[in-house]
């Protein structure tokens, strides 16, 4: 570098900073910028030496900060997780309310293959509504997809399971479609709001970033923005879909045995 400025060529410097803690990418920012400033008022106060440029700031994967970048990936999977929780939760609640959920338990089948059933809808409702989205994010917004599209699909399939999990707990709890409803909206806030979507998670109170471990949407939100827009590989992606399963083996063991358990009363 020193040699570079004394003998007159363009010398560069390089800053790469992780812009998902935006605090302390932000101050260590203002720290190089700072002596950037100052190097150059130092060779600017020297006579016939030229000055040092200031700094060019470049991001990684949006370059030019394309709000749609960011929003429509995320849209993915927020928008699936209204859809896939309203059709689980719904499900139970409304058997249960309408008096139709004595004939299935009284039916040859299972009440692990009545939640199978009821399982089956959910995901197929929420792989369609993804598909949707993304369609119209990379056809209609021109987002970039630079990743594997199966890589995605095996993704959407984890996500679904641990929100149909969700909704199917809820569902076990409430005993009409309002009360389901009600716990749909109930879980969806908290669950947006700890996602990392309306503010980074490593900038949360510590506390609130133990709880978004419970929340699958907090796990899937990057894996669909890394597929989308980084190119992530399986085994970059595995850190978001070893929690989901986790959530779902959780959730599902659960909520079957809370409906077991208020079938047989």
């Amino acid at each position: 570098f020193s040699s570079k400025l004394e003998s007159g060529q363009p010398a560069q410097l390089q800053a790469l900073i992780d812009g998902r803690s935006s605090n302390s990418a932000q101050i260590a920012l203002g720290y190089a910028q700072q002596i950037v400033d100052g190097w150059n008022e130092e060779r600017r106060a020297q006579a016939g030496a030229p000055p040092v440029p200031g700094m060019i700031v470049r991001h990684a994967y949006n370059p030019n900060l394309d709000y749609r970048w960011f929003i429509l990936p995320s849209l993915v999977a927020i928008i699936t997780t209204l859809g896939s929780l309203i059709v689980t939760a719904l499900s139970v609640a409304r058997e249960r309310e309408q008096g139709t959920l004595d004939q299935l338990l009284v039916s040859p089948l299972s009440p692990a293959l009545i939640l199978i059933g009821k399982l089956v809808p959910a995901v197929l409702v929420a792989l369609a509504q993804a598909s949707i989205i993304t369609l119209a994010a990379v056809f209609i917004y021109t987002v970039p997809f630079v990743g594997s599209v199966a890589l995605l699909y095996v993704g959407l399939l984890c996500y679904s399971l641990a929100l149909s999990g969700f909704g199917i707990f809820i569902s076990a709890l409430c005993s009409t479609q309002q009360q389901a409803f009600l716990g749909v909206f109930t879980f969806m806030v908290p669950a947006v709001m700890l996602s990392g979507f309306i503010g980074p998670v490593e900038n949360m109170p510590k506390i609130l970033q133990w709880l978004s471990l419970a929340d699958p949407l907090r796990h899937f939100i990057p894996v669909v923005k890394g597929v989308f827009l980084k190119g992530a590989t399986s085994q970059v992606v595995w850190s978001g879909l070893a929690p989901l399963l986790a959530i779902a083996t959780v959730t599902l063991s659960t909520g079957y045995f809370m409906f077991v358990r208020r079938a047989s009363q």
